[in-house]
């Protein structure tokens, strides 16, 4: 276990080393580019059907669009609703087992990718890197999340604020946000009486 940790924390290397300043996930809506928030449209419109008939919040998902390069901000809170952007932030995708620059996606076990598809966000626990959520896959694409130990947690060498065009360091198939970023989060999962879903999309 412990060689396997050190492996770990070896491929989770950090791109960038950020400044520490106080962050802020909002983002003004003049400031939110125009093609991700009609590829965000788009996309929740796809997944609303789904959220009311299997009985998820009809009010807020979480979107991460992995087009988006990793040193932007693109995990979305997104209030489907309003229709808009409540907070965003950066996430970690997975290295793949070669390490390639290159992002990939697979589901299968030992892949170290990103899995695309529909996630529902299940019960909380403590583990290696303190507070994370397990996450069922609930498409093909994904399905082997849980086997694969894939959850939403934080890591310190995920910046709050962008690093574009510099990238941020990668995991080993697990959204990864920053620990300030996961306690917004944690506000949206924790106050809300059913399931929240994510979608992870390209």
């Amino acid at each position: 276990m412990s060689i396997t940790a050190l492996a770990y924390f070896f491929w989770y290397k950090t791109k960038f080393v950020p400044k520490k300043n106080k962050a802020s996930f909002t983002i003004p809506k003049k400031e939110i580019d125009k093609t991700v928030a009609a590829r965000l449209h788009l996309k929740s419109a796809g997944i609303t059907d789904y959220i009311r008939k299997h009985h998820y919040n009809s009010t807020y998902c979480f979107m991460i669009d992995m087009k988006m390069e990793s040193g932007k901000k693109r995990f979305f809170v997104y209030n489907l609703d309003k229709d808009s952007i409540e907070l965003a932030g950066l996430v970690a995708h997975g290295s793949g087992d070669d390490h390639s620059t290159e992002i990939k996606f697979s589901n299968q076990p030992g892949s170290l990718c990103s899995s695309l598809g529909k996630y529902k966000i299940c019960k909380s626990y403590f583990g290696k890197f303190g507070l994370a959520y397990k996450l069922y896959g609930l498409d093909k694409t994904n399905s082997n999340a849980l086997n694969r130990f894939v959850v939403l947690h934080s890591h310190s060498c995920v910046p709050a604020d962008e690093t574009s065009p510099f990238p941020i360091c990668e995991s080993w198939g697990c959204p990864t946000v920053a620990p300030t970023f996961l306690n917004e989060l944690k506000k949206y999962i924790n106050r809300s009486d059913k399931p929240i879903l994510l979608n992870m999309y390209y």
